[in-house]
């Protein structure tokens, strides 16, 4: 019997009874992180990783029973033994680690291992089959560092106090735009002005410590401000309502994964966009799965057929395994 197997809820470990990031409610639910498409609500339980407590308490309700976890702490459901490891993805990310007689399976959820000041850095884990995401499991999806792309940023935002016109950049609510405050508190020490969306997020990695710039909620400013050379982020389902028409001759940009391709910003029609994204690029996924040391790897999600069919090639037995974990807007 394989320890982790799909069932029409979500991933599930039939000796240990439980489910990772299960896509329906279940008795009990083992979370990778706080993202929609991950961290479900209506489940009897949660086990979640301690350092995102309070964005899971944010995104799953008061009512939820949630069991924080410390990073590599065991758990044990029935005789198998469970413990959450960084994911480097978001605050309070893990990889879910699942063992039983001597045999490992790791779910990393989304991960990344580039440096990221905003949450604790991807931790490698051993295991025998590794269960891996590959949002962007393309050769051309290579990440420079986020401290270029941070002074990419701050660079346009210059521009635009230069032209007297707002800078709006689109970014996720969770993750990305905590991030960017983060990269941008490192270059320069300015107030950013933000949408509603992002106040209780930011707010909430404010007091987990994580240092960022000081931001302004959008809506505490009169109607008629122009926002001349200040810099706003607010999450892509901004990008059309009408919450932009505060905003007269705005520049606009995008911060994803997706704008490695050039023809991705023309089409969504924005004026900047920046490469940042807080999943592994190409480089990240090859290395993780030939230095786990994994017999078997399994890839959820994303640019899956070209990954799996590499690995093949390198020697690594690998296949896809379907899941319903579809991305939530701008998250990449």
């Amino acid at each position: 019997m394989a320890l982790i197997e799909r069932r029409a809820e979500g991933l599930y470990c039939p000796r240990g009874d439980f489910y990772i990031d299960p896509w329906r409610p279940v008795a009990r639910a083992v979370l990778t992180h706080a993202h929609a498409d991950h961290a479900r609500a209506g489940s009897a339980q949660y086990f979640a990783a301690q350092d995102g407590a309070a964005i899971f308490a944010h995104r799953l309700g008061a009512d939820a029973l949630i069991e924080p976890l410390a990073y590599a702490q065991t758990r044990r459901f029935n005789d198998v033994r469970v413990s959450l490891h960084p994911a480097g993805h978001i605050l309070g990310s893990a990889q879910v680690r699942v063992e039983a007689d001597g045999e490992v399976w790791v779910v990393t959820g989304d991960y990344k291992r580039d440096p990221d000041p905003t949450c604790a850095p991807f931790e490698l884990v051993p295991c025998d089959t590794l269960i891996t995401e590959a949002t962007f499991a393309l050769p051309v999806y290579r990440w420079q560092p986020a401290s270029l792309v941070a002074r990419e940023v701050l660079a346009w935002w210059d521009d635009c106090v230069k032209q007297k016109i707002p800078a709006i950049l689109f970014c996720y609510a969770l993750g990305k735009a905590q991030r960017l405050l983060a990269e941008l508190a490192l270059l320069c020490d300015r107030p950013v002005q933000v949408h509603g969306a992002l106040l209780e997020l930011t707010a909430i990695y404010r007091r987990a410590g994580v240092p960022m710039l000081e931001t302004v909620a959008v809506a505490d400013s009169a109607r008629e401000r122009d926002f001349a050379g200040e810099l706003i982020l607010a999450p892509p389902s901004a990008a059309s309502g009408p919450w932009m028409r505060r905003f007269r001759h705005a520049s606009t940009g995008f911060a994803s994964g997706w704008m490695q391709v050039r023809g991705n910003r023309r089409r969504r029609g924005y004026d900047r966009g920046f490469v940042l994204s807080d999943h592994a690029d190409w480089p990240a996924l090859v290395a993780t799965a030939r230095e786990c040391g994994a017999q078997r790897v399994l890839a959820t999600h994303g640019d899956v057929d070209s990954y799996v069919r590499f690995l093949c090639e390198a020697g690594i037995d690998a296949a896809e395994l379907a899941t319903e974990f579809g991305g939530e807007t701008g998250a990449h």
